[in-house]
């Protein structure tokens, strides 16, 4: 069954008639697998069933929700009021405000625009549960103007993701040979597979798609164009018995990405074949070299502001480029809340709130 699909069904079939009257809008955002439609049949073992969020101006919040005690106990033989595994219960139809409910999960509504901090700091798990998920009414556009501003980012702020994104696989490229070569096949694999997600998110900035959390990072990745020919090349890598063949694989898959980066056009055009390391025996893409070309092609004030404060690597001209929330953190405890990750400023190397 599809969560997506059962919430549209529901909301037409029960929730828009109790709310006849009152204008809303209505859709199905934010936390849950079935947003983004990954929900199979694993997922109805906790927290599923018919839901959605119901946006009224905030004067009709009141009666939105008196209206809304009239839901049926069930829908489709799905239980519509039960106990949650949080230990609260109730049915699952949030009403609020299109403001209120973006401001909450975002810190900000996307509606007034949004900073370079708003870019930065939002994890893009929570930026893909709210411009990609479904919505069944807006009469007032309220919700299209908001997923509208959350597409993607500016093409500067792009440029720094990109160029973050290549830092991180220039900065451990060379030490899935280095640890091979000393007998480190452990080592190896472990750094093999750290790259590995480092080039699957990147496709995803390449590709211009919002990457999911750890969960589904795979599964998404499997709809993106670029996954047919970068895919195969990445299961080389982590299958790879050796670190000769894990490195081969790497750096074709390397080279993929390199092409498709070029494409964009967003940088002047970086020779995307493999090299040696120096003198050593070791074959990389050179990620830092995309850096390189991405980070000058920034003209944006803000954005260049930022490149100045973190400054350069005196041994080349590369910048210390932290990058967004997602590629200077992993913690789950901070990615998934809204405190948490706003707090990050100073780590992402940005000023502190006016």
């Amino acid at each position: 069954m599809s969560g997506r699909e059962l919430s549209r069904r529901f909301h037409a079939s029960v929730v828009s008639p109790l709310l006849n009257g009152i204008p809303h809008a209505a859709a199905l955002l934010g936390e849950g697998s079935e947003v983004l439609g990954f929900d199979d049949d694993v997922s109805p073992d906790h927290d599923f069933g018919p839901r959605c969020q119901v946006y009224v101006a905030a004067d009709d919040i009141p009666a939105a929700r008196a209206a809304l005690d009239g839901l049926p106990e069930e829908f489709e033989g799905l239980v519509v009021r039960y106990a949650r595994t949080d230990g609260s219960a109730g049915h699952q139809v949030e009403v609020t405000t299109p403001r209120d409910f973006f401001t909450a999960r975002l810190a900000v509504d996307p509606a007034d625009g949004m900073s370079l901090a708003d870019w930065l700091l939002t994890p893009t798990q929570r930026f893909a549960t709210l411009a990609d998920g479904p919505v069944f009414a807006d009469p007032d556009g309220a919700l299209a103007a908001r997923q509208d501003a959350l597409r993607w980012y500016p093409e500067d702020v792009w440029r720094y993701a990109l160029a973050a994104a290549w830092l991180r696989v220039g900065q451990e490229e060379a030490f899935v040979g280095r640890t091979g070569g000393r007998g480190d096949e452990l080592g190896s694999a472990i750094l093999g597979a750290r790259l590995t997600r480092e080039l699957v998110r990147l496709a995803f900035l390449v590709e211009r798609r919002w990457a999911p959390y750890a969960k589904w990072l795979g599964t998404a990745f499997r709809a993106l164009p670029i996954a047919a020919r970068l895919g195969p090349l990445l299961d080389e890598t982590l299958h790879a018995r050796d670190w000769r063949s894990r490195e081969a694989a790497l750096v074709r898959a390397g080279a993929v990405l390199a092409e498709a980066t070029n494409a964009l056009g967003l940088a002047e055009a970086v020779d995307p074949e493999p090299h040696r390391f120096h003198t050593r025996d070791i074959r990389v893409i050179g990620g830092e070299r995309f850096t390189e070309a991405l980070a000058p092609a920034i003209t944006d004030p803000e954005v260049r502001a930022l490149l100045e404060r973190l400054g350069s690597r005196s041994d080349r001209p590369v910048g210390r480029l932290v990058g967004t929330i997602d590629q200077a953190a992993d913690s789950s405890d901070v990615l998934a809340n809204t405190d948490r990750f706003r707090a990050a400023r100073a780590m992402l190397g940005l000023l502190p709130e006016s």
